[in-house]
């Protein structure tokens, strides 16, 4: 887990950006059995999250990168909701409108 801190919101998202990509350049996950079997789609690969605001009034959206690859939007911290990117927008973009850059 690592954290940093940018004073405007569109360079947290160019951060955020070069993080999947990096992460995604790694490969697929191989998946895992314990109790019972996990795929890679199932796994998450990393949790790239922005947030903004005061501790009080903060919102949060970021965007989980699945063990195959793919990417889920979400919005909220603790309680997350997906986030649907809209037609031809890619979830960094849907995270950017949530955050009120889109």
């Amino acid at each position: 887990m690592s954290r940093e801190s940018f004073e405007q919101l569109a360079d947290a998202l160019a951060a955020a950006e070069r993080t999947i990509e990096r992460v995604r350049a790694e490969g697929p996950m191989k998946p895992v059995k314990a109790l019972r079997s996990f795929e890679p789609a199932d796994r998450v690969a990393a949790r790239v999250e922005i947030s903004a605001g005061g501790w009080m009034r903060s919102i949060a959206a970021g965007v989980d990168v699945m063990g195959d690859g793919a990417l889920v939007a979400f919005s909220g911290g603790v309680g997350r909701r997906p986030l649907e990117p809209h037609e031809g927008e890619s979830a960094i973009e849907a995270v950017a409108r949530e955050l009120g850059l889109g």
